[in-house]
């Protein structure tokens, strides 16, 4: 199959990508960066140089697609991008692609915060949203891809991410790494709803393979079992060597609340319709690795800083 991921050099997007890739599909993944899309090459992805909202770069691509994925993030027009992407895909799809051709098929990245807080009740794929407030427009959206005629839209709702880079988790590693205090949003009996994003990535490859038959669903993509962020804060004390004890910080803004989002999460979809399972060991449990990974993520910056200081100097 052919595949565009747009966003391809981010958390979700990358991992994706490549996962595609060692699969047998040819890949092009669109980036901003040119270093970025050198990173890409080397994955066997073909790299797109441009903006997602800037069409001419990856356009001519849509009459031979079968697949478009959206991963982008880390932008505060987040709502914008998505509504015009899914216009210029179905506009364009419409109008190149011979009448014989199935619709291509627009996956779009969403999250589980659509779900809003859930801390004494279990949410599954199928429950009736109720997002927090900063994605508040997100349902208006993915309601849009799901029923697009032009398309044949799929809709994922990745968890919290962890491993790797640590996504959303980074700053509480380095407070651990610098003698900050080891603290996060909420209060205690808290639970984070997670996904590895090579977990994700196998999810991504199942979903698009088996595309023609699961347009219209919306899919949890989360581990089977939610964590206890008191075990998870506790644990990284240990690991890190950090002075406790962990803290709880009351949220100030519309990110801290959702970060402090509390859900008890059954995903059933992904298992019952592609067979997919969590693989890479959970948070908590996993923190060791986790924790080295994302350190050694941190050294290698440190020196690439250091030797371009002095490369410039």
């Amino acid at each position: 199959m052919k595949v565009l991921v747009l966003g391809a050099s981010g958390f979700i997007g990358f991992p994706v990508a490549q996962a595609l890739s060692r699969a047998g599909h040819t890949v092009y993944g669109l980036t901003r960066s040119a270093t970025k899309a050198k990173q890409l090459a080397a994955d066997e992805i073909i790299p797109i140089i441009g903006e997602p909202s800037v069409s001419d770069t990856w356009i001519h691509l849509v009459p031979t697609l079968d697949v478009v994925i959206e991963a982008i993030g880390g932008t505060a027009d987040l709502r914008n991008i998505a509504v015009s992407l899914l216009s210029i895909v179905g506009t364009a799809a419409q109008a190149t692609r011979p009448p014989s051709a199935p619709k291509i098929t627009y996956i779009y990245t969403s999250g589980m915060w659509v779900h809003g807080s859930s801390p004494n009740e279990f949410i599954c794929d199928t429950t009736p949203l109720n997002p927090i407030t900063l994605v508040a427009w997100r349902p208006a959206v993915e309601q849009a891809i799901l029923k697009d005629e032009k398309v044949n839209g799929i809709v994922i709702r990745p968890a919290l991410l962890y491993g790797k880079s640590a996504s959303l988790l980074d700053p509480v590693f380095e407070a651990a790494a610098t003698g900050g205090k080891v603290a996060w949003y909420g209060k205690p009996g808290g639970r984070f709803a997670l996904i590895h994003p090579d977990d994700l990535a196998d999810l991504y490859v199942r979903v698009v393979e088996k595309a023609p038959i699961l347009g219209g669903l919306a899919i949890d993509a989360g581990n089977e079992n939610t964590e206890p962020v008191d075990d998870f804060l506790q644990r990284l004390l240990e690991v890190s060597g950090a002075k406790g004890p962990y803290e709880w910080i009351t949220p100030s803004n519309l990110f801290e609340e959702a970060l402090s989002t509390t859900q008890l999460l059954r995903p059933y979809l992904a298992k019952s319709l592609l067979g997919w399972s969590q693989k890479k060991p959970g948070l908590t449990e996993g923190l060791p690795l986790y924790y080295a990974a994302w350190k050694a993520l941190q050294d290698g910056k440190e020196k690439g800083e250091t030797l371009f200081a002095a490369l410039t100097s």
